[in-house]
This record gives C-alpha cells, sequence and structure tokens, in this order.
C-alpha cells in the first residue's frame, strides 16, 4: 500500500506540521457505544481517551509542537514523550487515511 512505505505521505509529517481531518472523516461523539470515534466514508474508528485528547486538538492550523505544549502542560508530562506519541499516532493515522498533512 502506497502509505505504507518508508516514503510515503505519514512519513512527511512532523512537529512543524498542521495535519487537519482528511475529506469526509469527521470526530464525533457515538452515543451508542459512548466513545468518541473518527467517523469515515464505510469506515470508523474507535479512539481511546488518549487518541481522542490528540486528535481533538488537529485544526489544520496549529502545529504539532504547540499541539504537543498544551498537552504536555495539560497531563504535566514530558514533552519528548508527548511529542514522540503524538507524532506516532499522527502517523498511523495517516497512514491509514484519517489525517492529512
Amino acid at each position: 500500500m502506497a502509505g505504507d512505505t518508508p516514503s510515503g505521505p505519514a512519513t512527511l509529517l512532523d512537529a512543524d506540521s498542521c495535519p487537519r481531518l482528511a475529506p469526509g472523516v469527521k470526530l464525533v461523539h457515538d452515543d451508542v457505544r459512548g466513545q468518541w470515534i473518527l467517523n469515515a466514508p464505510e469506515r470508523v474508528l474507535l479512539l481511546d481517551d488518549i487518541a481522542h485528547a490528540i486528535v481533538s486538538r488537529i485544526d489544520g492550523k496549529r502545529p504539532l509542537t504547540e499541539i504537543c505544549d498544551g498537552l504536555a502542560a495539560a497531563y504535566d508530562a514530558p514533552r519528548e514523550m508527548i511529542g514522540a506519541d503524538v507524532l506516532e499516532l499522527v502517523r498511523d493515522l495517516a497512514r491509514r487515511g484519517f489525517l492529512r498533512g
């Protein structure tokens, strides 16, 4: 699959990227499941609390550095650890077609 290669679009995402939801993807709360989801055409991705905390801050305007700084402050966690986790999740979501850089 094109996005799964080391040179795929997900690897272009870095700390200065301003990711956004891919066309047709929406962050919604599923009342039946009682959980936040990414709803895309013909597929759904259930988000845990950490993924929701990250994805809810993605707006296509803020760089990942700013998102990571906010998360580190909100959760009183080391910035380096937050940054690595955020980048890993964002790249995974981009590979899967839920985010764009």
